[in-house]
């Protein structure tokens, strides 16, 4: 290869590419920090070009992030950057769109806007900063807060049920809904990886620590000590294993031992006669398992991380497109004649 062409070939582009010259300005020990790093080596990973590249978000805390890519961005308003994102989607279908959201930006003022986009199913990567408070109004207790949370807002202790983000997402027809942690830099990659490949909307919650107002809130399965035994990650065609020793897992409960539910248990491998062809094994495209999956709790069962459900169906844009395509060759191009068409009448 002559010295020219060597001279020519832009070197390959590195996570610190992707990111600005603003300082980048969240509380000192915010999981945001982490986050950003993942989504900015996973977009080296993946080579974008920041010119095709556009991250949109609402308001709040994780809203900051557009600032802090070199990519195009856009900081909109409460609860509506789905609506937004899904405009500029229908507009530059070859965009890649991240859309990034806290907890009550989505799932409170923004609820219905994330309803449809997931049911619509637009091809785009939605962030959900799930820290179960409300951070830059000062630590109100938001709609994923847990029964009891002492908040500004409930000194007494919150009674709201809180909202799955899982739950909510698949019972709005989410494609692609999937879990990881603020901390866990070689799983959350990954992740997003995962949700920039699927076609149509990806939604992944992403457990973030709050450090001044919810310090701590999901210690009891991100703690190192007891990570192993209150995670389970997984793989799509894998057996569900999981524990300090890979000695757990997971599978259907006898329905006589559940009043004839449905439900999962955690049980040992070699305990009774347990083995590996006794457990469950992930299947990705199981609307009803993922639903399962997403309700485990600690410290009974294991928080269930990766990806819970993928069933890729045709995007939003791609058939809004096929239909203008559609109607601009049966259509007539002349104004006139389209509006002479059909039933018309001449009122004197």
């Amino acid at each position: 290869m002559s010295a020219e062409v060597i001279a020519a070939t832009p070197a390959p582009k590195a996570a610190k590419d992707y990111a600005s010259d603003q300082e980048v300005r969240w509380c000192p020990g915010c999981g945001d920090y982490a986050i950003l790093k993942a989504v900015q080596k996973t977009l080296a990973d993946f080579q974008a070009d920041t010119a095709k590249t556009v991250f949109i978000s609402g308001i709040g805390c994780a809203a900051r992030f557009p600032y802090y890519m070199s990519t195009y961005g856009f900081h909109t308003i409460h609860g509506r950057a789905p609506a937004f994102a899904t405009g500029v989607k229908l507009t530059n279908p070859e965009l890649d769109v991240w859309v990034v959201s806290g907890d009550g930006d989505a799932l409170s003022i923004g609820g219905n806007h994330l309803l449809h986009v997931l049911r619509r199913n637009v091809d785009l990567q939605l962030l959900l900063f799930n820290n179960e408070i409300y951070g830059l109004t000062k630590g109100q207790y938001s709609p994923t807060s847990r029964v009891g949370t002492r908040s500004p807002s409930t000194p007494g202790g919150s009674l709201d049920t809180p909202v799955s983000a899982g739950n909510f997402a698949l019972g709005a027809g989410a494609r692609f809904f999937a879990r990881s942690v603020d901390t866990q830099q070689k799983h959350l990659p990954e992740v997003l990886k995962r949700a920039r490949e699927h076609r149509g909307t990806s939604l992944v919650e992403i457990f973030q620590n709050c450090i001044v107002y919810n310090d701590g809130a999901f210690g009891d399965f991100t703690e190192r000590s007891v990570a192993a035994d209150r995670q389970i990650l997984l793989e799509h065609g894998k057996p569900m294993i999981f524990g300090k020793d890979a000695d757990k897992g997971l599978r259907l409960a006898p329905r006589t031992a559940q009043g004839g539910k449905l439900a999962l248990e955690v049980v040992t491998l070699g305990e009774n006669g347990i083995t590996e062809a006794d457990l469950l094994v992930h299947d990705e495209t199981d609307r009803a398992m993922a639903g399962l999956l997403a309700a485990l709790q600690p410290p009974q069962m294991p928080v269930a991380l990766g990806v819970l459900f993928c069933d890729p169906a045709p995007s939003y844009e791609a058939s809004v497109t096929g239909e203008v395509d559609a109607a601009k060759h049966s259509h007539p191009a002349n104004l006139a004649e389209l509006l002479h068409k059909g039933h018309t009448w001449t009122v004197s």
